[in-house]
């Protein structure tokens, strides 16, 4: 193989995404898949690509120092492209903890396995860190975050999302780990675990059910296809010059309540409902604390600089979206059910 590529986190969300475009796209990569499992990292997520010859699955917890540390040694990373977090922030509210020793200790652990495996030939070696607009705080009603913003993190998850940013530029500059770091804004599209508001919402329109939307319709967010992101993952790892940031935005501001409505008008149409039937089905909660109210991400400097941009228009994307999870209800179901879970012990405990 060409290279040997280490993607933490990749049966989640964005992970799998970022997995399968690797796996097809590059086959002189292997491709070494490392995951948890937690609730979040669904092994079905990539059936598709499972038996490639050029893709491996290891089961590690990256808060185990000795567990990420025998990887390195097993396997001679040419690359990391660490997606491994907590990342849902009304998890992070209920429970900081978990987000601290993940988010902060695991990637440091894998920062010390990748400078112990590459001190004595860094070069062509990259450590690539995936992070979160949402380290940058909140915005008024104009502006956009560049890589230049301040830091102004306001929930335990983007406290512990920018302290792993800083400990990365930190061994970059004190141990000359070769590093790039990308900020990237609210992602969508398939395979999104249901607690997230998009799939939560199309899950529970499907089955009549009310859902909550926060706040008092104000929050604006922007939001990236997650192919999107996948590739624009991709233009960083072979393209991005090392030190650098780049921030990923999908150029698609909106206010929640607007979000939802469309969705809402969506979901009528492919179910064949009376127009307004699923906008009934929304419920105003009360807003978490922290919440930040806006959004919005200038990634000009990725366009500019490594020719990339986000392809679907919003409507186009949700439609996609919206199309994926009509069409695969057992997915859901079994995610809903925790029976996704099994899965792994089903194809992997006995190898």
């Amino acid at each position: 193989m060409k290279k040997t590529i280490l993607i933490t986190g990749g049966a989640g969300f964005i992970g799998s995404h970022v997995i399968r475009r690797f796996v097809n796209n590059y086959p002189d990569y292997l491709v070494v898949n490392a995951d948890k499992l937690t609730y979040a990292g669904n092994l079905e997520n990539l059936t598709d690509i499972e038996t490639k010859k050029n893709y491996l699955f290891e089961k590690i917890d990256i808060v185990n120092k000795q567990s990420v540390l025998d990887l390195f040694k097993k396997y001679c990373f040419d690359g990391i492209i660490h997606l491994a977090a907590e990342s849902h922030v009304d998890r992070s509210i209920t429970g900081p903890d978990e987000f601290v020793f993940t988010n902060i200790i695991g990637t440091v652990n894998l920062l010390n396995s990748a400078l112990n495996s590459w001190k004595n030939s860094p070069e062509g070696k990259l450590f690539y860190h995936i992070s979160t607009d949402e380290v940058y705080g909140s915005l008024g009603k104009d502006g956009l975050f560049t890589e230049q913003t301040a830091y102004d993190p306001k929930s335990p998850y983007s406290a512990s999302k920018a302290s792993s940013d800083h400990m990365v530029r930190a061994y970059n500059h004190t141990f000359g780990i070769p590093v790039v770091i990308s900020n990237c804004s609210n992602n969508y599209g398939p395979n999104q675990f249901p607690e997230k508001l998009i799939p939560l919402a199309i899950n529970n329109i499907k089955k009549n059910k009310t859902f909550p939307v926060y706040g008092k319709w104000v929050n604006i967010l922007d939001f990236l296809y997650v192919e999107d992101h996948a590739s624009a993952i991709d233009h960083i790892f072979h393209r991005g010059k090392v030190g650098d940031t780049y921030n990923i935005g999908g150029n698609n501001e909106w206010k929640n309540i607007d979000l939802i409505l469309l969705l809402c008008r969506i979901m009528d149409k492919k179910l064949n409902r009376p127009s307004g039937t699923s906008e009934k089905l929304i419920t105003y909660v009360k807003d978490r604390p922290g919440h930040d109210l806006r959004y919005a991400i200038d990634s000009s400097k990725l366009q500019k600089e490594l020719g990339w941009s986000p392809l679907p228009e919003f409507a186009d994307g949700l439609e996609k979206t919206v199309e994926w999870y009509l069409t695969n209800g057992k997915w859901l179901e079994r995610v809903l059910s925790g029976d996704y879970g099994k899965y792994y012990d089903l194809m992997y405990s006995g190898r």
